[in-house]
């Protein structure tokens, strides 16, 4: 190949230069700013990590495989991920082939950044040689990959349904400026190269496109407008990247390095927080999986929106969506990103509350006294508030306990103490910190080891939030599959009764507790699963995340988690979390219990 231009520069690479400028200048002011807004601890830990072999290795590859390959999405859904995979590692490559190419064939350019991006311009092939062939090959190859992704977005964006997605985001204004520019892009490219492959050499889908362009035209007066166009729309998109839904793209590479480094969300709006907003690609795969979009009124409060209003300070819509949202997590499951909804909610809620209640005082902690039942014992059973508003639960789990032979004692045999739940949720940290403190006195000072939990929310509290070292924090339905493994229970089996198993949003989600439930009901009967189960289970719409939902939305939303738990034909449904099992019990036909009762009836008399 030779240099058909002298100086290697032509006027029309102008506006890429000048968008691939602003871009990076954009994305290094963006970067220097959220690094400053990282605590300082959490600032050294990130740049250890950066030069760390181990972190190195696994940001690339969590880049590679996140950013260009769309694992996650491929997962869930093949024609989603192709879609997005086939436009961002099929660019990746033409960049990559394209810089190769500068290398092998003219390297005295490299030094212009924009040589790789419009090489087929600057050069014309050699007459007596083959070399680049099969780089020409490799180029038409993965044009036509993001060509393919190009027209999938396009048929998307008009029938979402063939794609599964009941629901789609609608673009902002700039947005759809981003949307159409970046559709431009590659078929603009396939123009301009087809035009110069009789100069510059090209393949199997440039050179014929080059052939039939020449019939109609017979020459090359149209080479330098297409040029232009491309390096046009290219400009136009970089230019209007920050400022788009498609900042996704260089805050994702930002956002991997910090998750795999530990960091934490821990202001609403600055540091890692920011970074995770602007991580988000407005896809609306959280809309379908968010339990509230079952009614149409409340699509514009799903995760996707609440971060497009953080971008733009909506102060009113941010404290609207951040109290709505039941705080499920099935949007952090399902987003291929992981931005953290929840988490994202909760924090914009202590943000407010401080600022509205700076000097609020946390309801006296002093008659929380002590509380635990005489007796003899290694496990502390701590039924919570929705288990002694469910006294049938605390009793079965009581009477389980007693017939395998385990040793207790009672937490909380008269109520009145409170994990800390509903302070957390409503963004009051100091005040739930003290309700910590003093559970944390009577939990040691009850001398047991086990601490025992029938309510999934506040076995995820003590999990989490909890400092409780050398005490064994247990689920009933982990501890049940556990004294039935060790032969201490001997259910009696009925292969004839069709239990399907809800998992809790906290159990599961929360904590990943799947398979150890449903251990315990395959030795009580015969197990069938519902359409949507596991991480992707859908929350039953009683969730106390949710500070202003109104109790004929929560209906819809539990109706529709009780159609998607009966697709089987269940004879039971079984929850293992008491504000599940009442809030399925108002509209269920189907009996609704929980696990302990389901087990302690089949246990019948003491097993041990």
């Amino acid at each position: 190949m030779i240099d058909r231009i002298a100086n290697g520069f032509h006027p029309f690479v102008l506006p890429f230069v000048f968008g691939m400028v602003f871009v990076l200048s954009y994305c290094v002011y963006g970067i220097v700013k959220i690094l400053r807004q990282l605590p300082a601890e959490d600032r050294k830990h990130f740049f250890v990590t950066l030069v760390t072999p181990k972190y190195i290795v696994k940001n690339v590859w969590d880049i590679f495989a996140n950013c260009l390959l769309h694992v996650k999405l491929w997962k869930r859904n093949r024609l989603l991920g192709y879609m997005h995979s086939s436009i961002a590692f099929g660019w990746f490559m033409i960049i990559l082939l394209g810089h190769i190419e500068v290398f092998l064939f003219m390297p005295s350019r490299a030094k212009f950044f924009y040589y790789p991006i419009f090489f087929n311009f600057f050069v014309a092939e050699n007459e007596t040689t083959l070399r680049g062939s099969l780089m020409f090959f490799l180029m038409d190859f993965f044009l036509l990959v993001i060509l393919s992704g190009i027209v999938l977005a396009m048929i998307k964006r008009i029938r979402s349904r063939l794609f599964g997605m009941r629901r789609t985001t609608r673009p902002s204004f700039l947005d759809t400026i981003g949307l159409y520019s970046l559709w431009a892009i590659f078929p603009l490219r396939l123009l301009a190269e087809s035009f110069t492959a009789d100069i510059s050499g090209g393949s199997f889908l440039t050179l014929p496109m080059n052939w039939l362009f020449r019939q109609f035209l017979g020459n090359n007066l149209n080479m330098l407008p297409t040029w232009w166009a491309y390096s046009i729309v290219l400009g136009i998109f970089m230019t209007i990247l920050p400022f788009t839904r498609y900042m996704h793209i260089p805050a994702e590479m930002m956002l991997i390095p910090m998750r795999n480094a530990g960091l934490k969300i821990r202001n609403a709006r600055r540091g890692f927080a920011r970074t995770e907003v602007f991580s988000c690609p407005n896809c609306g795969v959280c809309i379908d999986a968010c339990p509230m979009s079952v009614k149409k009124a409340n699509v514009k409060d799903c995760t996707v929106y609440l971060n497009r209003q953080i971008r733009r300070n909506n102060e009113k819509r941010i404290e609207e969506i951040s109290d709505k949202c039941l705080l499920c997590g099935k949007c952090t499951v399902v987003c291929q990103v992981g931005v953290e909804g929840s988490v994202l909610r909760v924090v914009q809620r202590s943000t407010r509350n401080y600022a509205i209640n700076q000097d609020y005082s946390c309801i006296d902690v002093a008659p929380f006294k002590s509380q635990v039942a005489a007796s003899s014992g290694n496990v502390l059973y701590f039924a919570g508030c929705m288990t002694q508003l469910t006294p049938s639960i605390r009793k079965a789990t009581i009477s389980v306990l007693e017939k395998a032979g385990v040793k207790y004692k009672l937490m909380d045999p008269d109520g009145g103490v409170c994990c800390g739940r509903p302070m957390l949720l409503a963004g009051r940290f100091a005040q739930a910190k003290e309700m910590f403190d003093r559970n944390v006195e009577i939990i040691k000072a009850s001398g047991c080891d086990t601490l025992l939990l029938s309510c999934p929310i506040c076995y995820k509290m003590f999990k989490d939030h909890y400092d409780l070292d050398g005490i064994k924090i247990v689920h009933h339905s982990e501890f049940f599959s556990q004294l039935l493994d060790e032969g201490k229970l001997r259910p009696k089996m009925s292969s004839e009764i069709k239990y399907v198993f809800h998992d809790p949003c906290e159990l599961g989600r929360g904590e990943g507790i799947y398979e150890q439930p449903r251990t315990v009901l395959r030795q009580l009967g015969t197990l069938v699963e519902a359409k949507q189960n596991l991480d992707e289970s859908i929350c039953c719409g009683g969730s106390l995340g949710s500070l202003s939902l109104g109790f004929e939305k929560r209906e819809a939303i539990t109706r529709n988690s009780l159609d998607n738990l009966c697709v089987a034909h269940p004879d039971t449904i079984v929850t293992a979390c008491p504000l599940c099992q009442t809030t399925f019990g108002r509209y269920s036909d189907v009996p609704v219990k929980d696990i302990s009762q389901v087990l302690d009836s089949a246990v019948g008399e003491k097993s041990a």
